[in-house]
């Protein structure tokens, strides 16, 4: 019988794939995001939508080249719910794996996942170091920069606000809300 972890359970299930602080940290503001968003498209199921957030790189660390594959294994073999499951794997929809994402919260992972990376630069930048400050403009000239935070696809943020059917700056100033929300929780 497959299960859902509370957010206690997905941490140590976090811990015992993931080490490094930064993706410990990335996990802890995608899953503050995905909350953060819950509240507004599915409130009964916000714990749901944060257990995803933390889990969605649980294979990044250890199996970068199997990423979105390998997260699908050690799921199954942790007995983890199949819409979880789905729904962490289905961020890597068109660079690792072929699972569209199909609900509300698979599409907010997948938009932003990468999205969350880039407004974390942008906001390390600024003097307050801090997301409290931060603008919609700011964030945009940086996205117009291929080099700056080149790591995080622009290709994939844009593709997530088409797949939502939201304006590209509808999806940034909304996540830096989100973001900006978790001041406090932890440092951003």
């Amino acid at each position: 019988m497959s299960f859902v972890p509370t957010m206690e359970q997905a941490q140590e299930i976090l811990q015992r794939y993931n080490k490094e602080e930064f993706h410990l940290k990335h996990a802890a503001i995608v899953s503050g995001v995905m909350g953060w968003f819950a509240k507004e498209y599915d409130p009964a199921n916000e714990e749901f939508w944060r257990v995803v957030g933390l889990l969605h790189d649980l294979d990044f660390e250890q199996f970068p080249q199997q990423h979105c594959v390998k997260s699908q294994e050690l799921m199954k073999e942790l007995d983890l719910d199949e819409r979880i499951i789905r729904a962490t794997a289905s961020h890597g929809y068109g660079i690792c794996v072929d699972i569209q994402p199909q609900h509300i919260m698979e599409k907010i992972l997948f938009a932003t996942d990468e999205l969350t990376g880039l407004i974390g630069a942008v906001a390390l930048m600024r003097p307050s170091k801090s997301v409290s400050d931060l603008e919609l403009k700011s964030v945009k000239k940086k996205y117009k920069t291929p080099a700056f935070a080149a790591g995080c696809s622009r290709e994939v943020i844009s593709k997530g606000a088409e797949m939502l059917e939201w304006e590209l700056d509808d999806l940034i100033s909304r996540t830096i809300l989100a973001m900006r929300s978790l001041i406090g929780t932890m440092e951003i």
